[in-house]
């Protein structure tokens, strides 16, 4: 008998451990440096801190030569791939309108439906019949019995009761 809780112990603290070695292992992730500087596409701060691409091949790299002499050498298309050197995208790609909306607008009324659903399924088979007290004519009882109490007669219920006439005063 002990033997054998001694061995589910040494089984269970194998297991353990192995799970252990097997999460620290081989893969580490690579962790991102944010104190150096970033590339963003942004309209407010339209100049980023650094170039889009930032390993040149070859023929960028001979672009890259050719752009420091005259730019009246430089034909258009040229001029487009430096461009696309520098930066992702144009002011236009920028402000051009996403369609973000329609997923956004789907998901809350995805998400409204669904909360829809389960209120019914509550009102249905959780919630129970509605308490006799909410009835009018409980209510009713109810508040002649405070007025026949008297209750809060300074400000408040009996306060706007008058008793004479037996109504509510005006």
């Amino acid at each position: 008998m002990l033997a054998c809780r001694a061995l589910t112990s040494v089984g269970r603290r194998a297991i353990s451990t192995s799970v252990c070695l097997r999460g620290h292992g081989h893969g580490v992730a690579k962790v991102e440096d944010f104190s150096l500087p970033a590339y963003f596409d942004r309209r407010d701060s339209p100049l980023p801190d650094i170039e889009y691409v930032r390993n040149l091949d070859k023929d960028q790299k001979a672009l890259k030569e050719k752009e420091k002499g005259s730019w009246a050498t430089l034909n258009k298309e040229e001029i487009l791939s430096l461009y696309r050197i520098k930066f992702q995208n144009t002011f236009a790609e920028m402000n051009k309108p996403s369609s973000e909306w329609k997923t956004v607008v789907g998901g809350i009324l995805f998400l409204t439906g669904f909360t829809g659903l389960i209120v019914w399924w509550q009102r249905m088979y959780v919630y129970g019949d509605v308490p006799h007290t909410l009835s009018e004519e409980w209510q009713a009882q109810q508040v002649k019995r405070m007025l026949d109490m008297r209750v809060n007669p300074v400000e408040g219920f009996s306060a706007k009761w008058d008793y004479d006439k037996n109504e509510w005063k005006k």
